[in-house]
């Protein structure tokens, strides 16, 4: 579980990640662009993937923490549940998200989040 204190501070330590709005709700952008949202709706966090395919792989594979409503049927984003969202699955979806909206610049200068767990991951 992430609080809604800790999916600020793991959001906004995206660099060039900043608060706004979208559609009149408190969101989080990037260079001006869509990052994510909490949904005090439903506890939820607004969340992009790569495909409509990749989102229902995700609905089904854990809908425990992953669901959709009505409104986003037609988009490639999932909503994922605070209550069984954990930090790590946060930041490895929201890197993915951070890398395609980044400037360029932004992204190059950028070191890779991941970098020293794949690098520790491959010792023997």
């Amino acid at each position: 579980m992430v609080s809604k204190a800790q999916v600020k501070k793991i959001v906004l330590s995206f660099p060039g990640a900043e608060e706004g709005l979208s559609y009149g709700y408190p969101s989080y952008k990037v260079a001006g662009k869509f990052f994510t949202r909490l949904r005090d709706e439903d506890d939820s966090l607004v969340l992009f993937v790569d495909s409509i395919d990749e989102r229902d792989l995700l609905l089904e594979a854990d809908p425990e923490l992953f669901h959709i409503t009505t409104h986003y049927k037609d988009y490639p984003t999932v909503l994922a549940r605070l209550t069984k969202l954990d930090a790590k699955t946060l930041r490895g979806m929201l890197e993915r998200r951070w890398r395609k909206i980044a400037p360029k610049k932004l992204a190059k200068d950028a070191p890779a989040r991941n970098a020293g767990a794949k690098t520790h991951s491959k010792r023997r």
